[in-house]
């Protein structure tokens, strides 16, 4: 398990982050620019070593009904991905993406060397996007799930 200190300069290393000290010595982070009501990432840090991180739009991880991961036992690596994923989950929309995907339901995908691709249903099909650019399309939902697990790419 990392130390607080290990912790806390894992957080801070993500300059988005806006520190607020909080009651009996935990430090809560806030993330400003974010496009949802929710703007805190990094919830309660304690002294002991607990804490926890927003999930809530994000998929793979065991959250509680507040959307919140607990980070006591992760390491520097996946403390780092799930920050990482956190920030990008409630960072507003690219002109990009918003062109693409307007209301759609989407579901982003990270694969290898951190590229993101967008899975949205629209007309009954499923389409995989990255950026601008229409990668591939669908019948079903397995079928795309299947091609993104294909190339390496798993749910954020």
């Amino acid at each position: 398990m990392l130390s607080f200190e290990e912790k806390r300069a894992v957080v801070e290393s993500f300059p988005e982050l806006e520190r607020k000290n909080v009651s009996l010595g935990r430090i809560n982070y806030h993330y400003e620019k974010s496009a949802h009501d929710k703007k805190i990432v990094v919830y309660h840090l304690h002294p002991n070593g607990n804490g926890f991180v927003y999930a809530g739009l994000l998929y793979g991880y065991d959250q509680d009904d507040k959307g919140l991961v607990n980070i006591r036992d992760f390491s520097k690596e996946q403390l780092h991905a799930i920050i990482e994923a956190s920030i990008r989950s409630l960072s507003p929309r690219t002109t990009e993406e918003q062109a693409i995907i307007g209301d759609a339901k989407e579901e982003r995908w990270i694969g290898p060397d951190n590229h993101t691709l967008v899975l949205l249903e629209e007309d009954e099909m499923w389409y995989v996007y990255s950026g601008l650019h229409l990668e591939s399309a669908f019948d079903t939902y397995a079928e795309a799930i299947e091609y993104l697990h294909d190339e390496g790419f798993s749910r954020m």
